[in-house]
């Protein structure tokens, strides 16, 4: 009996002496073929030069699991060289398999490590497991030892910041970059320039970043926070620097032997800028992904259409602006906004505005659409049945279980207006005009309401609402409706 087999494969950087991706390719092909298991070039998922340390960082293997939940079944089983290809983490291992197993009814195999399927089976995987992920924290732990050695040492081990090259493992001048850094010091020490004004003229003068992208405040902040360029190095054992954390107290500053850009002196007065702006200008601690107005992720500026983002307590800016990418200040109270808005969709329906609707129904084949939506409702169907099973075996909590019901049902509810508004369209291919300004009605009838929930408004907005393009300048919103 044939089964359909799928197989992952995965080469870290670390893994010297591990088999390349065509060996190890080879053997499970070998191996496929002899236990008449069919391959199909569809489902080999390879993950090369990346960590198993953590399964969502490794794009094809998620999309492995993703494919592995496809009705019918796409294949009955994984094809791995050794356990430690599919995960090196015990949790992410036993998630993982425990899912495909259960759910998907999809078997993980290794080639190399022959298990029985008995209860000794379930000893010996456990075994292997930990030991790959034995492997993966003690290598983890070696390179860190390496690195922090390094960082006494003052050598670098990252790339080169702007403003320098790597030769040899060692930091050298680029003498073209260097003008600029030089002249971000000089300006803002001085206080004839501040971080977004110096981002403005970078990016008018076509400077890049070294990964290509223009200059932005953070950037600025960055480079004026960084000793490498009086001389030193900088390390962070503890990960990454976090912006506003350049005091971390795990950070290893030391002596470096490159070439210093900035003296020491302008170095000094540029950190004592930045702690008394560090004062003034103080984070405000706000709840994160808080909704103050319907109309966030609509509104775009007319000059970079970047999206107006909050600015302080009540205002939307241009994020581009924000950032020192845009020259354009679009700065705005947002229920000045809101209310500019609304009055453009009275004016619109009441006096029965020109409207583009792009595409007509009549240019789109709307079948394929039709049963997308349909789709999605019989999953829905299947994800509240094991929403409740879930709740029966007391997997999840009775708050779990009303929160994902009202997830299911928001999406539901969702849905049911796609395919009625779907079938309006089919039924009835040139819709009367009257009838979307009926729809603009009801939307500005919604919006002007007090009563009604701003996260029911933001929604119903987005419904109508592709985007709107702002210009204070010359006074005007483009609307553009879906």
């Amino acid at each position: 009996m044939y089964l359909n087999g799928a197989c992952y494969l995965r080469v870290s950087t670390d893994d010297q002496l591990e088999y390349s991706i065509d060996a190890q390719l080879k053997l499970i092909k070998n191996y496929a073929k002899q236990h008449d298991i069919i391959l199909t070039k569809e489902h080999i998922f390879i993950d090369e030069g990346i960590s198993g340390k953590r399964a969502d960082k490794r794009p094809e293997f998620m999309r492995m699991v993703a494919t592995a939940k496809l009705k019918p079944k796409p294949f009955d089983v994984i094809l791995v060289h050794k356990f430690d290809r599919f995960a090196r983490s015990r949790e992410d291992s036993v998630v993982y398999k425990s899912l495909l197993r259960k759910e998907c009814d999809v078997k993980v195999l290794s080639i190399t490590e022959s298990i029985e399927d008995d209860k000794f089976s379930v000893i010996l995987e456990a075994m292997l497991e930990a030991m790959a992920e034995y492997y993966s924290l003690n290598l983890a732990e070696e390179v860190k030892k390496g690195m922090t050695e390094k960082a006494e040492r003052g050598e670098p081990q990252s790339i080169p910041p702007f403003g320098y090259s790597m030769d040899n493992k060692q930091l050298i001048v680029n003498e073209e970059e260097a003008v600029y850094i030089k002249y971000i010091f000089e300006k803002f020490s001085s206080g004839e320039l501040g971080m977004r004004q110096l981002a403005i003229k970078l990016n008018e003068l076509g400077v890049k970043t070294h990964r290509g992208n223009a200059f932005e405040s953070r950037t600025i902040e960055y480079i004026l926070n960084n000793p490498t360029y009086i001389g030193k190095t900088r390390w962070n054992p503890a990960g990454k620097t976090k912006r506003y954390d350049y005091n971390n107290p795990n950070l290893i500053i030391r002596d470096g032997s490159h070439e210093p850009l900035i003296n020491t002196e302008i170095w000094n007065e540029c950190q004592d800028i930045l702690k008394k702006n560090k004062d003034i200008y103080k984070p405000r601690e706000k709840p994160m992904a808080k909704l103050n107005t319907w109309l966030k992720g609509l509104v775009r500026c007319s000059a970079c259409d970047k999206t107006l983002v909050s600015s302080g307590k009540n205002y939307l800016q241009c994020n581009g602006y924000v950032k020192g990418q845009c020259k354009t200040s679009q700065l705005i109270r947002y229920d000045m906004l809101e209310q500019l808005v609304a009055e453009q969709l009275k004016e619109t329906y009441q006096n029965e505005l020109d409207i583009n609707i792009v595409p007509k129904s009549s240019d789109v084949d709307t079948s394929s659409e039709y049963d997308i939506l349909n789709t999605s409702l019989e999953k829905l169907d299947n994800r509240e049945e094991r929403m409740i099973r879930a709740y029966q075996d007391g997997i999840d909590t009775l708050e779990e279980y009303k929160h994902h019901k009202e997830q299911i049902s928001m999406e539901r509810r969702q849905l049911i207006e796609q395919l009625k508004l779907l079938k309006e369209g089919l039924t009835n291919i040139e819709e009367p005009d009257n009838s979307i300004y009926q729809r603009i009605s009801s939307v500005y009838e919604l919006l002007t309401d007090d009563s009604v929930d701003i996260k029911v408004k933001h929604e119903t907005a987005h419904f109508l609402l592709d985007d709107i393009k702002f210009s204070k300048k010359e006074k005007t919103l483009k609307l553009t409706y879906k």
